[in-house]
């Protein structure tokens, strides 16, 4: 995959990046500033023009029927508007939100039901999501409101036929796994029996095509989207986060993944410590990794943000490596937590990552 960072051609000077949110082997997709008849916009860009030659024809089809849905579902308010769409780019709206692996709205049940009555418009227009297992692809707006993103898998029907109400239902049923993580109580007696029942082509797909996919993707194009965060999330992450907390002076550590500029994904560390230097914990981190990677970013904090109960905000601290420090104050829970935060994100060492 190319490391080039000028702008795409086809937008010419309209576009203005400011970070990278995600990169893997189909898009890179940047945050920036697009330029519209009405002026600068806060916008998403996906494009096309870095990929590998062998992953080049479907991710032109990704960009084709991401495109598509999000004309038929432009009015619908629970998608981005579609502001530009090109042979190698498409620019979208950005949605001030939060996604929900980071939003984590326990116990919201106005948030599912913003969800739930947003899933029923998306269907009334004729197009089902498709991917919508995944936490990342839902968003949570400062209001709390539901909202999606990322129609690369989405199709647009026609009519209701069979297999519209086959997707829609798998939609359906993706969204009641997330309010079952999230706010179990809320779930009613027929929502818990559409958990229970799998389509028939959920099935079929479950026992056949899933695992070619998953024997293509990860075997062939060593790719893993946990979130967001791909193979070395899963593989790497855990390793590194041991090894950092079996150090003396390191009373805890969390690894996070990041989209980085030159590699499809970075790890950032964020360890807590009164008295370990960042060099010191390098040399202990690379001293014993076997066949993981090092962190790309390694951050020594005095203290990290946590919960009253003691859990580590992942969340937030997966926000600092990313970059997207702007979303972060409204999760904020108080002052001693703000100071804290603070002090994180003056210290954060991934500034270069950002444009």
């Amino acid at each position: 995959m190319s490391t080039e960072t000028t702008t795409p051609a086809e937008l010419g000077s309209r576009w203005r990046r400011q970070t990278v949110l995600k990169r893997d082997v189909f898009s890179t997709i940047e945050r920036g500033q697009f330029v519209t008849d009405n002026g600068e916009v806060g916008a998403v860009l996906r494009r096309i023009d870095m990929v590998s030659w062998w992953t080049s024809g479907i991710s032109r089809h990704f960009l084709k029927r991401e495109a598509k849905a999000l004309t038929r579902a432009r009015a619908l308010g629970v998608a981005p508007e579609l502001l530009f769409s090109g042979r190698r780019v498409l620019v979208r709206g950005w949605i001030e939100a939060l996604p929900l692996h980071i939003a984590k709205p326990h116990g919201d049940r106005a948030f599912f039901r913003s969800a739930k009555a947003a899933l029923h418009r998306l269907h009334r227009t004729g197009v089902t999501h498709n991917d919508l297992a995944k936490e990342q692809n839902w968003l949570r707006t400062p209001d709390g409101r539901a909202a999606f993103t990322d129609f690369q898998l989405a199709t647009r029907f026609s009519r209701r036929s069979r297999l519209f109400r086959l997707a829609a239902y798998e939609d359906l049923r993706h969204l009641l796994k997330h309010k079952r993580r999230y706010a179990p109580d809320s779930l009613t007696a027929t929502e818990r029996k559409v958990l229970a029942r799998k389509s028939w082509l959920t099935r079929i797909w479950m026992a056949t095509g899933k695992r070619v996919y998953i024997a293509v993707t990860r075997g062939l194009f060593n790719f893993t989207d946990r979130e967001g965060g791909g193979t070395r999330l899963v593989q790497d992450a855990p390793v590194v986060a041991a090894r950092l907390k079996a150090h003396a002076d390191v009373s805890d550590a969390v690894v996070v993944a990041f989209p980085d500029r030159y590699d499809e994904v970075g790890l950032y560390a964020f360890v807590e410590s009164e008295t370990a230097t960042e060099a010191a914990l390098i040399d202990h981190v690379a001293a014993s990794l076997d066949h993981a990677k090092a962190p790309d970013r390694l951050q020594v904090v005095k203290k990290l943000p946590r919960l009253a109960g003691g859990e580590v905000r992942t969340e937030i601290l997966q926000l600092i490596a990313m970059n997207q420090v702007d979303l972060i104050d409204p999760m904020i829970g108080g002052e001693s937590e703000r100071d804290i935060v603070d002090r994180i994100v003056a210290e954060r060492k991934n500034l270069h990552d950002a444009f």
